[in-house]
C-alpha cells in the first residue's frame, strides 16, 4: 500500500488525481481552477477509485466507461456525497443499496428507481462499491475502508492523526 515516510506506521499512499481532460483546468465553486496531472487512465491499477460530489448529474461515456473498467480490473469504488450520482450512471448501482446526502436522496432515488437509497447511514459498504452521505461522512468511509483493509489499529491511527474518531455512529 506504500511506503512509510512519517515514522509513525501510517504508510504513504500513491494518489492520482484524474479528469477527462487533463489539459484543462478544473473549475472549483470559489473560483479558483486545479490543474490535474492525469488523463482517465490514470484509473488503470487502482486499488481505490474515490469519486468526489459533483454538481453534475450526467457523465461524458469516457468517464463512466473509465470507472466500469476500473470496478471490472478489481478496484474498490468509493463515492462521496454526490459522487453516487456518477456511480449509478455507470450502472455501478444497479440493484445495490447506495447512500448519499440527505439533501439529493429524493433526487437520487427519482433518477435511479434501481438502486435502494438509504439516507439514514453514513456510508454503506456492498463490497467493491462504497457510497457515503455528505463529505464529512466520506471521512468515516474512508477510515471504514482502510479498516476493512489494513485493520483497526490502522484506522485508529490515522484517525488520530486527522482528530476525527476513529468510528461513529450515523442515523
Amino acid at each position: 500500500f506504500g511506503i512509510d515516510r512519517t515514522g509513525d506506521g501510517v504508510p504513504a499512499f500513491d494518489f492520482r488525481v484524474c479528469t477527462e481532460h487533463p489539459e484543462r483546468p478544473v473549475a472549483m465553486d470559489n473560483g479558483l481552477a486545479v490543474s490535474v496531472p492525469y488523463g482517465l487512465e490514470g484509473l488503470n491499477g487502482a486499488d481505490v477509485v474515490a469519486v468526489s460530489s459533483t454538481r453534475a448529474r450526467h457523465f461524458g461515456d469516457p468517464v463512466l466507461q473509465a470507472l466500469r473498467d476500473a470496478h471490472a480490473q478489481g478496484s474498490t469504488i468509493l463515492s462521496v456525497c454526490s459522487g453516487v450520482f456518477v456511480l449509478a450512471e455507470a450502472g455501478l448501482l444497479d440493484g445495490r443499496r447506495a447512500t448519499c446526502h440527505w439533501y439529493h436522496a429524493a433526487e437520487f432515488a427519482r433518477a435511479h428507481p434501481t438502486t435502494t437509497v438509504d439516507a439514514d447511514v453514513l456510508f454503506v459498504d456492498d463490497g467493491e462499491i462504497i457510497t457515503s452521505a455528505g463529505t464529512a461522512a466520506g471521512i468515516d468511509a474512508c477510515l471504514h475502508l482502510v479498516r476493512r483493509e489494513l485493520g483497526a489499529d490502522m484506522a485508529t491511527r490515522i484517525a488520530r492523526r486527522m482528530v476525527v474518531p476513529p468510528q461513529r455512529d450515523g442515523g
